[in-house]
């Protein structure tokens, strides 16, 4: 036996016997492994910032819908026809924050665990604390990809002043009291963005 099976042999023996190893080391953790999916479920990361419970209520109706009735009608019809060929679906997964220093945190804390939100949704006016234009500038110092909508039924700054102080003319405006299509579509296109421009820039391992 060669001295390079010998040392093979007393690592994998090390292993078993569950003992530590000084020659094999936990792997550092990654940033991010690609986009999230869920048993077949593209997986989109939303967050609401809004001071407002009840808008927090409306996105979650919105972009989390109750899917059981779904899931019955599936099984039945898997009963009598057969099992169907699986279905990719999309999955969004909605957090919330009431203010923008919580949203801040918890754009940060999902940045680091590699789990970045994909979108965010956030409320102009949130008195004590940031506003919606401090807010996004926050958090995109720590996550510069998240897209994000600025939701308002003021106009305490103008538009250009919002513009030029993010630096982002792709930013979008969603008027209060917004109409749930609006919403969704905007769900649907800048996590899709997010999607494509992620997707480019990670390579899976070959």
């Amino acid at each position: 036996m060669s001295s390079h099976d010998k040392l093979l042999g007393q690592m994998k023996a090390m292993v078993t016997r569950g003992g530590s190893s000084r020659f094999l080391s936990p792997p550092p953790p990654a940033p991010w492994t690609g986009p999230d999916s869920t048993q077949g479920s593209d997986v989109r990361r939303v967050l609401v910032i809004d001071d407002n419970p009840a808008i927090h209520r409306d996105f979650q109706k919105l972009l989390c819908p109750d899917s059981g009735a779904a899931s019955d009608l599936d099984a039945l019809d898997a009963a009598i026809f057969g099992a169907p060929a699986p279905v990719a679906r999309t999955t969004f997964l909605v957090d919330g924050a009431c203010q923008g220093q919580e949203g801040f945190e918890k754009a940060r804390r999902m940045q680091r665990s590699g789990r970045p939100y994909a979108l965010m949704f956030v409320d102009m006016r949130m008195p004590p604390g940031w506003d919606g234009v401090e807010t996004i500038e926050r958090i995109w110092c720590e996550c510069p990809d998240i897209e994000a909508v600025i939701c308002s039924a003021y106009s305490d700054y103008s538009w250009h002043d919002v513009i030029r102080r993010l630096r982002r003319p792709e930013l979008r405006l969603l008027r209060k009291p917004f109409e749930s299509k609006d919403a969704l579509e905007l769900a649907w296109s800048l996590t899709s963005r997010w999607l494509k421009r992620s997707v480019r820039r990670w390579k899976p391992p070959s």
